[in-house]
């Protein structure tokens, strides 16, 4: 009951209330939608891209384990989302963003405060949620932009549009230079950090503006969905791939928590840009956050008991 109480104050709280903000606003002013997602995708997303790989620092045995994880897992949650679509005959764009609301999570300003509260007197437990967002990161813009461009686009004329993504080159420079020890002058990197602090502000604000009007009358069969692959088969998948690997300790209990966490918010950013059932997207976005209250508690509980 405790880390629930401390979930909803420190984590839901933040998030809802922002959420809340743009939804009120965009009622009031009518925000321009292609304006606020040029915004993330061309500037936020590039900075928050670059500054989350320049200043990571990974190595040792423990990072190939994780990495191990993390591949088995959204190999397995690629494939079964994939099927999915194929057995419902999603059409495409529909199809696209059910995969990403299955197979990107929201690592960060979800994921890294749970993690704070769970592992707060363990550091590793946060070591190990940081090396998950940086992946889930490349994830989403890689296999996550490439998943929508392709709805348009097949092959080399996809890939031709997605290698001009900024994206795609904030995170190769920040690996290169973080890499090489090259060291940003002051007077550069602080208008890109103070960009990239303006992300989770501006992403859930924007969230908020595409929620602002949604009316859920009924759970559509692809909600449903992809509520209990992200919430439900995601955990456990991730059980199995962590009996695969033998992981023990505070390792599977991070790995297991970081299974559980809902949609990410960068899917929706990603279905408004590309026009793949943006609607849609928000509402996975919304009710994986809102059940996670429950699922997310759940998977804590169990993670003590199981590891």
């Amino acid at each position: 009951m405790e880390i629930l109480l401390l979930i909803l104050i420190k984590v839901f709280f933040p998030v809802f209330s922002l959420i809340g903000v743009g939804a009120i606003l965009h009622r009031k002013f009518t925000f321009d939608m292609r304006t606020l997602s040029k915004l993330n995708n061309y500037l936020l997303m590039p900075a928050v891209g670059f500054t989350s790989t320049y200043g990571s620092t990974l190595g040792g045995n423990i990072f190939v384990y994780i990495i191990s994880f993390l591949a088995i897992q959204n190999l397995f949650l690629i494939g079964v989302s994939t099927g999915i679509s194929k057995v419902f005959k999603f059409e495409n764009r529909l199809s696209a963003t059910f995969k990403n609301s299955v197979v990107l999570i929201n690592s960060g300003n979800f994921g890294l405060p749970v993690s704070q509260l769970v592992f707060q007197h363990n550091p590793l437990g946060l070591s190990i949620q940081v090396v998950v967002m940086i992946f889930q990161n490349l994830l989403t813009y890689t296999y996550g932009l490439y998943n929508s461009l392709s709805v348009d686009s097949k092959g080399f004329q996809a890939m031709k549009i997605f290698l001009r993504n900024p994206v795609f080159y904030a995170f190769l420079l920040g690996i290169f230079l973080q890499a090489t020890s090259i060291k940003i002058p002051e007077f550069i990197w602080t208008p890109i950090e103070n960009t990239s602090n303006a992300f989770l502000a501006i992403a859930l604000i924007t969230l908020g503006a595409q929620s602002a009007f949604i009316k859920i009358h009924r759970l559509s069969t692809p909600l449903v969905l992809s509520l209990l692959c992200r919430l439900i088969l995601a955990p456990c998948i991730a059980f199995v791939a962590i009996l695969i690997l033998s992981l023990e300790g505070t390792v599977a209990q991070a790995l297991f928590i970081a299974s559980s966490f809902p949609a990410s918010r960068n899917s929706s950013l990603i279905a408004l840009e590309y026009g793949n059932h943006p609607e849609y997207a928000a509402q996975v976005v919304l009710l994986t956050t809102l059940c996670s209250m429950i699922t997310v508690t759940t998977v804590v509980y169990l993670s003590k008991i199981l590891f």
